[in-house]
């Protein structure tokens, strides 16, 4: 039997350069997620409230896999990422992707959870949450 989904490697970098899902796949959509507070004696809606890019990511990340663990996914089984940065004011205003690689990272092509999804990383002018600097919807797959 071949392969639901196949992914073709972007090399070192951890994302895939393209996923291929099959019809016999079952797809499951993921609204965007935003970030828990992270330091709640810091002042509310401030980017200290809910860490840098780096811990929001985490934050963001650990919510998805929740999510997809209720329905007996996890994040190994996310085909695409679309993750939507607001500038930080410690790099003049711009994404901070450097923060985002490091908490990324901790998810996706690691021993423990080798597979990675194909992504998109943008910036946006701001996100529903005041003081979020990071929101990521997905897509995972369920082979069938």
């Amino acid at each position: 039997m071949s392969q639901t989904i196949q992914r073709v490697s972007a090399g070192a970098f951890p994302i895939s350069q393209s996923v291929t899902v099959k019809a016999s796949a079952s797809l499951t959509f993921l609204s965007g997620a935003l970030p828990d507070v992270a330091d709640p004696n810091a002042t509310p809606g401030t980017p200290a409230s809910f860490g840098n890019t780096a811990t929001q990511t985490v934050s963001v990340l650990r919510k998805l896999q929740k999510v997809l663990q209720a329905q007996d996914l996890d994040l190994g089984d996310i085909v695409q990422l679309r993750v939507f940065l607001v500038g930080a004011e410690e790099l003049g205003g711009r994404l901070d992707f450097a923060g985002l690689q490091e908490g990324y990272t901790q998810f996706f092509g690691t021993a423990e959870q080798p597979n990675k999804p194909a992504r998109t990383a943008v910036q946006v002018a701001a996100l529903p949450l005041p003081g979020a600097l990071v929101e990521i919807d997905a897509i995972a797959a369920r082979q069938g």
